[in-house]
Formats: C-alpha cells, structure tokens, sequence
C-alpha cells in the first residue's frame, strides 16, 4: 500500500479500446491507492469503476489525417480546456491511454508544469512515425507497454518503460469456450459463423461495413450455410443499420448490440477492422482476414511514414504475413470473400495457426494490474 492517503489522478482514453485497456488496469490501481480519484476522458467502461468523465469519448474516436481535419478545432479546443483544468486542478499523475496525437502534447505541457505523466500503450513508433520518439521523450516520465519488445527498444532512445503485459491476454482466456459462447448469442451449435468486425469508429464503419456485407454476399452465394453476425460498438447502431439496410443479405446478418468478445468466441472466422479487434481476434484464436480502408489522401500519408511490411498485429506480433491483409483498393468483395472461404476449407491451416496464436497469446501475459501499479508508484517516489 502507498503510504500517501489518496492518489489524484488524471486520464485520457480516446476511444474504444483504450477505454477497456484502461478499464483492465484501474483495479489494481485502486487496490494499491483505495483513495484513488480518477478524472479526464474516458469511456463507459472506466466509468463503472468510477471515473468521471469531463468529455464524452466520442469526442476524440477520430482516426485518419483527413478526419481528424474536420474535427480539428474542437479536439485542440477540448485538449486547451482539459489542459487548463488540470494546471488548476494539479493531479499527482497523468496517464494517456494510446491516442498518443492527442495525449502526448497534453503530457509535455502537464510534465514542463511539474506533474508526472505516464504514457500506457506505446506508440508504434516500431511501425511508423519513428519520428515520434523524441515526442515520447520529451513528454512522458515512464511508458507502460503491452509489447514485450518495446522497452528496450525505447531505451535506445532515452525513455523509461516497463512491460506490464497486454491486459487482454489476461481478460480472453487460452481455450475459449465456443459452445458456450454460441448459446450465449443464440446461435446454432453447428453453424459455420462469420465474425464480421468494421471497426468502433464511424469512418472505418462507413469505408469497410459495404465491403464487408457485399463480401457477406458473394460468400453465401457459394456457402449458404455461412452465419454473419456483426456485434455493434456503442453508439453506431443507426449507421449499421443504414448502411446494412440496401445489401439483401441484411435479412441473414445477425447484428448483436456489443458482446464482441462473445462473437469472436464463438466465430469460425472474421472479417475485421485493423487495429485492436485484430489481437483479440487472434487471442480467441480465430482465423482472420484484416482489412482496412480510408480516405485517398490519409492513405498516402500513411503509406509514406511505414516502417514495416504489416499492419495488422497479428502479423506485426509474429513477423510474417500469418494471416491476410486487404488494404486500400486491396480490400474488394471479392478478394475478401476468397480469404474467409480459404480458411473455412482448410482446417489444417487453421489448426497450425491457432497454434501460433497460443504462443502469441503466452508472450503477451503478465499480471498487468500490480504490475502497472508498481511502476507508477515508483514513477511517483521518483
């Protein structure tokens, strides 16, 4: 136990993900500082163990140099605010969870006033944007990472970080439990189900959800018996439903308010989104094809700044291409459909590669809550 009576205590998670990251993490943190005040940004799940959110976290679900355009003045105006609250306020730590565009120029400017600021999920500067880095320095007293290559990699570079394991690989279980998943969403033992997975953000829905059903489409011409289930994030069941309402295979679609990890659980496959649904997809050990499109120009300027052949994480984490990715004009019907029947017609394939995703799933474990919460008390005492 901390021998300070309470922690005061800032956060910022910008969307989706960080959200459950950070929901993951804050036990063990009130379990070493019972007095923990939590306050910031943060989404429904940080607010049932009681964090209190200034700004709603849809504010900052932006993602693309061109979407973030548009929304431009109102995310530096809520940063400024925010910014200017928490110089008044003057919380023993701040900690960003991932969104590092809007969490580490917050961090620099709370630091250079005296606060100590942690930053919990790297950035992918292993990716693209090594540029970055100095950022990170300049910015942050410690980095909590969820990689277990990453801390060495940024003291290279001058900045402290401590492995803390990726919560997930401790919330997602080594066998799920498909059975009992399918009975939980009502779904027939012996289907052949497809997780279909867009993203949580309206502009990933909108670039991939058409593609995703019209590939929908085309795999049930050739394999009727196909099931589709779509878990909806918060929020974004009125675009689902728009966008699904012309495609006729809209009446064969399942759509699940929420309950992701129950789909990925119970699926056979799954079409899904770049970004963290990936690793969790892959941490249920379910074969995948990863997708992901955006707009013209926010493509271009992300294509130029890649360091590595992969985007999704899976293949990131295992260095080599374990499963598809379908990027741009890659990411056709067509092509997408092809993808999800090569793995329902290759069950030694899958086998080899639910073996690969066990071992992933064993590097990425750590007891993440004491762990992060031991390093943010030495952050602390420093």
């Amino acid at each position: 136990m901390s021998d300070a009576p309470a922690l005061d205590m800032a956060m910022v998670a910008g969307e989706t993900s960080g959200d459950l990251l950070a929901s993951l993490v804050i036990p063990g943190l009130q379990q070493r500082w019972p007095d923990l005040r939590m306050a910031g940004i943060g989404g429904p799940r940080m607010q049932q163990s009681g964090f209190d959110s200034w700004w709603p976290m849809e504010k900052l679900s932006v993602r693309g140099y061109v979407e973030v355009l548009k929304h431009y003045r109102e995310i530096v105006g809520i940063r400024q605010q925010l910014k200017t609250r928490l110089l008044c306020t003057r919380p023993d730590l701040f900690m960003g969870v991932d969104a590092p565009d809007f969490n580490l120029s917050l961090a620099r400017d709370l630091r250079l006033a005296g606060v100590k600021t942690v930053q919990f999920v790297c950035p992918s500067v292993w990716a693209w944007r090594a540029q970055r880095l100095k950022k990170i320095r300049d910015s942050v007293d410690h980095v909590l990472c969820i990689f277990p290559f990453e801390p060495e990699l940024l003291s290279q570079h001058g900045i402290a970080a401590t492995f803390v394991g990726h919560p997930l690989a401790n919330l997602i279980p080594e066998q799920a439990d498909k059975a009992a998943a399918r009975t939980q969403l009502e779904l027939p033992p012996s289907a052949r189900v497809l997780a279909v997975l867009p993203g949580s953000r309206k502009d990933e829905i909108k670039h991939l959800l058409p593609r995703f059903l019209a590939a929908v489409e085309l795999l049930r011409l050739q394999q009727p018996d196909v099931l589709a289930v779509l878990p909806v994030a918060p929020g974004m069941s009125g675009l689902v439903n728009d966008i699904a309402r012309p495609f006729p295979v809209a009446r064969h679609l399942k759509i699940i308010q929420g309950q992701s990890h129950a789909v990925m659980a119970a699926a056979d496959v799954a079409m899904v989104a770049s970004g963290t649904a990936t690793l969790e997809a892959a941490l249920f050990k379910c074969p995948m094809v990863i997708a992901y499109a955006m707009p013209w120009l926010s493509w271009q300027i992300i294509e130029r700044k890649r360091l590595q052949p992969w985007v999704g994480l899976p293949n990131i984490l295992c260095r080599d291409f374990v499963v598809p990715e379908l990027l741009q004009s890659q990411a056709t019907p067509q092509a997408l459909a092809a993808c999800v029947s090569d793995w329902l017609q290759q069950p030694n394939k899958v086998q080899a590669l639910q073996q690969t995703f066990s071992r992933l799933h064993q590097s990425l474990r750590a007891d993440t809550p004491t762990v992060a919460a031991h390093a943010i008390a030495q952050i602390l005492q420093a």
